[in-house]
């Protein structure tokens, strides 16, 4: 189980950086759309994102991951 979640924590690590990398003007600019959305808004994607997430690493897991 602790290996999952390093390995999980370590692709999104991974991910994250690249966007940095090589788009960091588009992640200002990211980040100023979301400040205009409502707070309500900004929570629904959190928690679209969260349940995807936990699709892909139950898929990832069935499949022997």
């Amino acid at each position: 189980m602790i290996e999952t979640a390093l390995l999980a924590l370590g692709l999104v690590l991974i991910v994250e950086g690249l966007v940095y990398v090589l788009a960091p003007s588009l992640v200002e600019q990211m980040l100023l759309a979301l400040t205009s959305l409502p707070i309500e808004a900004r929570r629904l994607m959190g928690a679209i994102a969260l349940v995807l997430g936990l699709i892909l690493v139950w898929a990832a897991k069935t499949l022997g991951a």
